[in-house]
């Protein structure tokens, strides 16, 4: 459960263990025999993987509420997803059972909110800190397969150049288009940078792993779909 200080502390003989995030402090505390106690700041609670200089998390984002805790829309329906200039979030196919793997997926328009997608302690990555990522793998040519998750139980197969040398473990969590349909689960994974195309346009630029190849892609979406994001330690 989410609280202030003030709300914790009205809570009426709380149980040893109960483990609660204090919106005060922005901390994960437990209550001990006597007292509570603070676990970590979110950022180090989050469960994350180095890769060269960057500190990234080890799954895709799975939150339904910005940093300041207002909660960001699921949105199931296709026309009306199709026709957000808001932020919105979904589960491929609208299947939780999916969300469960993959995470949830995320139009630009979250992404892109003020009151921040990433939890506190990281942030969406620029294009050049993806890009950073993929040089430091070895160029575009070979980083996606050491981005893949190995193994065809979640990856259509072949899975070509699959290692996960990085420990990145990229799933096929697929994506949503802008008109509202569901694309390719098992066949690429895609997800949100924090750079529109350019000033005037409908699009930003995202990543993607695909199952056929080796490389890490990159390109431009309608900021009406919905991708994966992965977060960036600050």
């Amino acid at each position: 459960p989410r609280m202030t200080t003030v709300q914790r502390d009205a809570i009426s003989s709380p149980a040893t263990g109960l483990v609660i995030f204090n919106t005060t402090t922005n901390s994960l505390e437990i209550r001990n025999s006597s007292a509570w106690a603070s676990l970590s700041t979110v950022a180090d609670a989050l469960p994350t993987i180095q890769i060269g200089s960057q500190k990234w998390m080890s799954k895709n984002l799975d939150v339904a509420f910005y940093r300041n805790g207002d909660p960001i829309p699921q949105v199931t329906n296709a026309t009306a997803w199709a026709a957000l200039t808001t932020g919105a979030w979904c589960y491929y196919d609208n299947d939780p059972s999916a969300g469960e793997v993959f995470g949830k997926l995320y139009n630009w328009y979250a992404v892109n909110d003020p009151r921040g997608l990433a939890p506190e302690g990281f942030h969406i990555p620029r294009d050049d800190e993806w890009s950073s990522l993929i040089n430091f793998l070895g160029s575009a040519w070979v980083a996606g397969g050491k981005m893949k998750a190995t193994g065809t139980s979640l990856w259509q197969s072949p899975n070509t150049a699959a290692t996960n040398s990085s420990g990145f473990t990229g799933l096929p969590g697929g994506y949503r288009d802008a008109y509202g349909t569901f694309n390719w689960l098992s066949n690429c994974s895609s997800w949100w940078s924090s750079l529109i195309a350019y000033a005037t346009a409908s699009t930003a630029f995202f990543r993607e792993l695909n199952y056929d190849h080796g490389e890490a892609g990159t390109s431009i979406r309608n900021r009406e779909d919905g991708l994966s994001v992965r977060c960036l330690r600050d």
